[in-house]
Formats: structure tokens, sequence, C-alpha cells
């Protein structure tokens, strides 16, 4: 799946739910269902600044393609990492510089975001850009 099919699937997902309380539960739902990160990853080097809450994302690259796991310590924003992964998760370097994460405005995300949620989603992807630049000059 490229990553505006995945875009295309998560604004198709958040449709369904007209009310914005039923979203903020899908996305617990989202963060609850990741992977459970290694303790050995939870350290200052990946914990993304600008985010009220502590989140931690490691990436790695496997066959030419990263591969990104996460945790928080709150529920929304461990669902919102949790999509950002979805959709970014296992594409190369090039695609990942290269995608216009329009998903974030057309589900509503951002405008329903507090300030600093809304901060914290900004450092999560310029984090998850920042690895793909890193990995695309080795």
């Amino acid at each position: 799946m490229t990553i505006n099919e995945a875009q295309d699937a998560v604004i198709e997902e958040f449709s369904d739910f007209t009310d914005w309380m039923d979203k903020y539960q899908m996305l617990i739902d989202l963060g609850n269902e990741l992977e459970p990160l290694d303790e050995q990853y939870k350290n200052e080097q990946n914990l993304i600044d600008g985010c009220q809450s502590r989140v931690w994302l490691q990436c790695d690259e496997k066959d030419g393609k990263l591969v990104f796991t996460s945790d928080s310590d709150a529920l929304i924003t461990k669902g919102i990492i949790a999509l950002l992964i979805q959709v970014l998760d296992n594409h190369t370097p090039q695609e990942i510089i290269d995608a216009d994460l329009y998903f974030i405005d057309k589900i509503g995300l951002r405008q329903h975001l507090s300030p600093t949620r809304s901060n914290g989603l900004l450092s999560m992807v310029k984090r998850i850009k920042a690895y793909a630049l890193a990995f695309s000059l080795k």
C-alpha cells in the first residue's frame, strides 16, 4: 500500500464517525494496538522534543524501508503516533520525505487537538521526516 493509499484508508475510517469523542476513542484503540516498545529504546535519544507527553520513537531500516516502533505515556498521544506509523511505516526514506501528509487536515485532527498536542503532532512528523532524511543519506 502506498502512503497515499494508507492516508485515504485513514480518511475513510475516520469518516465513519461524526462525533469527535468516537474519533478520540479510535485514536486510543490504535495506540493500544501498537506493539510494545522494548524498554531499551525508551531513552533520551528516542524521546521526541516538543510533546507535552513523553513519546519515544525508534526507527530501523529493513530491506531499504523504514520500520517505526513507538510508545507514549498518554493514550491519545500514543494513538496519534500509531496513526502516523500506520501511514508511514515500511516505506523507503525517499517516499517518507516526499509524503504530503494531507490526512491530518482531512480528518480534522489538527483542529481538534489542544495547542500543545498539535505542537506534539508537528514534532512527531518532523522526527519521522528527520529519520527518513538521515537514512536517505546513508
